[in-house]
C-alpha cells in the first residue's frame, strides 16, 4: 500500500511512548502498535482525530503517500 504511517515519528517529536498514547486516546497497546507499524488496512475518524488532537497535529503529519512503497498484497 502507498499510504505511509509516520505516528512513530511523531511520537518521538513529541516525547511520548506510544503505551502513554494509548492510554491518553482509550485505544488498546495493539491495536494503536498495528496502526504504527503500517499493518492496518483502516482507521477511523474519531481514532485519528484523537491522535490528532493528543499529538497536536493534523492528519496530513500522520499520513503520507509514497507509490513507491506500493507492494503487491495477494489481493
Amino acid at each position: 500500500m502507498a499510504i505511509v504511517i509516520t505516528l512513530d515519528r511523531m511520537l518521538q517529536q513529541r516525547g511520548m511512548t506510544l503505551s502513554e498514547l494509548a492510554g491518553r486516546i482509550d485505544i488498546t497497546l495493539a491495536n494503536l502498535s498495528i496502526l504504527k507499524t503500517g499493518k492496518a488496512r483502516a482507521i477511523r475518524f474519531s481514532t485519528l482525530d484523537a491522535i490528532c488532537r493528543e499529538l497536536r497535529c493534523t492528519p496530513g503529519d500522520l499520513l503520507g503517500h509514497d507509490p513507491a512503497a506500493t507492494q503487491d498484497d495477494g489481493a
